[in-house]
Parts: C-alpha cells; sequence; structure tokens
C-alpha cells in the first residue's frame, strides 16, 4: 500500500515535469488551450486523478489556468524586476528564458530638453534621446524612453539600436556602472502609450525613472520606463 503510494506520487511529479518541459520549449504558448483530460489520460495511459494532480499542482504554481466554460491554458508569465541589482531589460528578459527585443521609435539628439540635461548633471548644448518599445517573446511589455550625455549618445548611435543592450555596449566602451537610483510610481496609460503597448487607454502602468552613475559619481543616464502591470512587477526582498 505505501509502495504503492509512493508510486502514484513519483508519476504524477513526472508527468507535471513533463508538462513544464512543453511550455519551456514552447510547444504549449501563452494563452492557449491544453490538451483535455480524456486527451492526456491516452498520451500518458494513467488515471484521470493523476492527470488532474499534475494539472492542479501546475494551477497552483501559477503556470496553468482553469477558465470556466473554456478549459485549462497556459498562463502568461509576468516579468519581475529584481531591486538591488543594477541591470537592464533585457538581462531580465533573458534570466526568465525569454528572448528580448526592441523597435525603436525616435533616436536623435535634442537641444530642448532642460529637465533631462538637469538630471544629467552636463554642459551638453544637446543630449541623445532613444524612444523604444520592449518587447519578451514578440509580447510588448514596456515603453522606454532613455536620455544620454552627447559623448555617450555618440557611441551609442553607431549601434543597432533595435537590439541594443545599452549596458553592454558602454561596458565594451570602457564605461562602467557604478550604482543607479530608481523611482517607482503607478500611473495610467495615455491613449499614445496604449496604442504603443497593445493595451487600452487608462489601464495601469508601472513607472520607473532610473538615474544611473559612472564609477566617477557622474550622471550617465537618465531612463523612464513604463511598464505593463499585467505583464510586469517588481520582486523586493528585505531582511532583519
Amino acid at each position: 500500500m505505501h509502495q504503492q503510494s509512493n508510486k502514484q506520487i513519483a508519476l504524477y511529479l513526472q508527468i507535471k515535469e513533463t508538462l513544464i518541459q512543453r511550455i519551456q520549449e514552447k510547444i504549449w504558448l501563452p494563452n492557449k488551450l491544453i490538451p483535455t483530460e480524456q486527451e492526456l489520460m491516452k498520451e500518458f495511459e494513467v488515471s484521470r486523478t493523476t492527470i488532474r494532480q499534475a494539472i492542479s499542482m501546475m494551477v497552483q504554481d501559477g503556470l496553468l489556468e482553469r477558465q470556466q466554460g473554456r478549459g485549462t491554458i497556459v498562463k502568461s508569465q509576468q516579468l519581475v524586476g529584481s531591486l538591488g541589482r543594477l541591470k537592464g531589460f533585457a538581462e531580465e528578459v533573458l534570466e526568465r528564458g525569454l528572448t528580448p527585443y526592441s523597435q525603436l521609435i525616435r533616436a536623435e539628439f535634442s537641444t530642448d530638453l532642460y529637465h533631462e540635461k538637469a538630471m544629467l548633471q552636463t554642459d551638453d548644448v544637446s543630449i541623445l534621446v532613444i524612444e523604444r518599445i520592449r518587447f519578451a517573446d514578440n509580447l510588448p511589455i514596456a515603453y522606454e524612453r532613455s536620455c544620454w550625455p552627447k559623448s555617450i549618445g555618440e557611441k551609442l548611435m553607431k549601434e543597432e539600436l533595435n537590439q541594443a543592450n545599452f549596458y553592454q555596449i558602454l561596458e565594451q566602451n570602457g564605461i562602467a556602472l557604478r550604482k543607479a537610483n530608481e523611482k517607482i510610481s503607478a500611473m495610467n496609460a495615455t491613449m499614445h502609450e496604449a496604442d504603443l503597448l497593445g493595451i487600452r487607454a487608462g489601464e495601469a502602468l508601472i513607472e520607473m525613472t532610473r538615474l544611473s552613475y559612472g564609477i566617477d559619481d557622474k550622471p550617465i543616464e537618465y531612463t523612464r520606463t513604463k511598464f505593463r502591470s499585467d505583464q510586469y512587477h517588481y520582486n523586493v526582498e528585505l531582511t532583519r
């Protein structure tokens, strides 16, 4: 009796791992229906109870979602930003096994961004402003607007900005980031932002404002990023 119980537990855990692998390998896609219990029973040659145990665990883990009158779908996974480590959007996306992509909206030197110049503490006549939509696996996640001093901007403008990892480019040019100050707030999407992100105007956004410093403690980046709140959240680990 005891041995049979252990065997049953091992079986549904084994099936669970196989199903998780299908999500990771994108055989099962986000927001799409998974096969029915009957189909899975036939494929794995197990009882309905065993399939239900595996599916229930995946629902509890936030990987699947049961929808009334429709069936069970693969739940779209939110990106989680972790406070305490200075990294870019592309790094966060890659760490979660997704593919980062950017769509360039604007990249030009501007002379009238007075607030941004003040934040960068620069006397440059013009600074570079870059606006991009950030994607994870072709899903628009964030609208990013970054500003850079002219000397750094000239280096960035030589790159393919649709695919550029800004921090990686800086490091390749001997420019090291030492720290950043971030402010996180909530806001509602404007009509323009909603169109860019594929959501409805007025939906909640998470705005992250970042001011990054080099090893000489001089600002080198001022970025405002607005994230879809249904696809992104921050995780903060507190210790005492």
